[in-house]
């Protein structure tokens, strides 16, 4: 399987550290080699957006597969890889969904976008609020507390 990127993130942070991403600011340059305009078409009308990208900053070999203590907590239960949301994944992908603060172009501002500067984008979507839970979310007392200073 072969992926290339629509695009890369410009701007916001330049270090990977965790927490504090709200209001964390960033554009979303698509390729202008691959695509024109149009493909933007409409998208001014969401509020949000979901985007998909690679942690090009993780060694591959890093990536392990075993239980581990969320953030490397060692208070803290381990859980299993798709237990959590960090960034050592078995394909390195990363999922957020943030604000979409203007279009211009081929260029997607944002907001809440927990991506790196110079990120390689795989995919953006705009947010239907009909693809969310259609039930009560539930989660371990851990991920609330570790999400608290997040966003």
């Amino acid at each position: 399987m072969t992926l290339r990127p629509v695009g890369r993130v410009v701007g916001g942070r330049g270090e990977m550290f965790e927490d504090g991403w709200h209001d964390v600011r960033a554009v979303i340059r698509l390729d202008e080699e691959s695509f024109t305009v149009s493909a933007t078409l409409g998208l001014e009308y969401f509020s949000h957006v979901e985007v998909v990208f690679l942690f090009d900053r993780i060694d591959p070999a890093m990536v392990r597969a075993e239980p581990r203590p969320p953030r490397g907590n060692p208070d803290a239960a381990p859980v299993g890889v798709f237990a959590h949301r960090g960034p050592y994944r078995p394909n390195r992908l990363g999922v957020s969904r943030c604000r979409l603060l203007a279009v211009d172009g081929l260029e997607l501002h944002v907001a809440d976008l927990d991506a790196l500067s110079g990120t390689p984008i795989l995919d953006v979507k705009p947010y239907l609020a009909e693809f969310g839970p259609r039930h009560p979310v539930v989660q371990p007392a851990w991920a609330t507390e570790l999400m608290r200073r997040y966003f």
